[in-house]
């Protein structure tokens, strides 16, 4: 797949919402961080607007996105936030221009449509924080500190403490996911995720037991559980019932729907809603090793 350049001082990073609605603040002390790191920002018309549900109308949200995608003089684009808005919208979009002269585009949650769309493509993309995260003080800084390398062209492995439920191994391929939700959603359309042979990751927020079953049971059935090189799984947090109201922990639902696969697997990896959120780039090859000591997934 495409990767798109390192940015250098000077590199301008637009910020928009192509979903759900964040104020202006939230975005002002992006805005600063990334200034002080030497990139000029841009923000968008969608920034610190609500529409209903969402930042801005469809078409606003579809024309902002779309301009900056094709701007010569964006570099890369941050994803104020997720919430709920890219299915209406991306099917309308045009990937020629940013195919042509590729950009970074970061952000995780609802981007994970914007994402599929992008490696359906060939381009890389960013899996990794969004605005709030900015404005997390010494918590969120090695967060942010990761996406600033990356953005540099310096990708660190990311790594996780081993835990009693990995499948040990090691593999190789090319990063795939995102939230478990819009990957289910996207099954059937023309942005499905290939998973065969890659790395595949999954996250998820505020779900409850049995839905989030009943979304890696449809996983399952459409085939994206099999055949993977890995599954990296990260935080399912802040649920919306304790796991003995369903009977099954996330764990064991991946567990009993993964038996028999010979693919190593992670849990509890800092890919999530939560602060702990490393970025990934999706699309691009990477190392998994599931030792008894740690898993650390590292870019090739």
């Amino acid at each position: 797949m495409i990767q798109p350049s390192k940015l250098a001082s000077g590199s301008t990073i637009g910020i928009l919402c192509p979903a759900g609605a964040i104020p202006m603040e939230k975005v002002t002390i992006c805005a600063q961080v990334l200034e002080s790191w030497g990139y000029q920002v841009r923000i968008g018309k969608t920034v610190g607007t609500q529409f209903g549900h969402f930042a801005a109308s469809d078409l606003d949200r579809q024309n902002e996105l779309q301009s900056m995608m094709d701007d010569p003089e964006i570099h890369a684009i941050l994803c104020a936030r997720g919430g709920y808005g890219l299915s209406r919208i991306v099917s309308q979009l045009d990937f020629t221009k940013i195919k042509a002269h590729p950009k970074w585009v970061i952000g995780f949650s609802d981007i994970t449509i914007l994402h599929a769309a992008l490696q359906k493509h060939e381009i890389q993309s960013i899996h990794g924080p969004m605005s709030a995260a900015f404005g997390k003080g010494d918590a969120g800084l090695p967060y942010i500190m990761a996406l600033k390398q990356m953005l540099e062209g310096a990708v660190q492995p990311v790594q996780a403490k081993a835990h009693p439920a990995n499948r040990l191994g090691h593999s190789e391929g090319v990063l795939v996911g995102g939230n478990l939700c819009l990957m289910t959603h996207l099954i059937g359309g023309e942005n499905q995720l290939d998973t065969k042979g890659k790395i595949l990751c999954i996250e998820d927020v505020g779900e409850y037991h049995f839905n989030v079953d009943r979304m890696l049971i449809q996983c399952k059935n459409a085939g994206l559980l099999d055949g993977l090189a890995g599954l990296v799984v990260g935080g399912f947090t802040d649920m919306k019932d304790e796991a003995t109201e369903f009977g099954e922990p996330v764990i064991e639902m991946i567990l009993r729907l993964t038996k028999g696969a010979n693919y190593p697997i992670c849990f509890d990896f800092p890919i999530s809603h939560d602060l702990n959120n490393m970025p990934v780039q999706l699309g691009a090859t990477y190392q998994l090793a599931v030792t008894e000591n740690a898993a650390v997934l590292t870019k090739i």
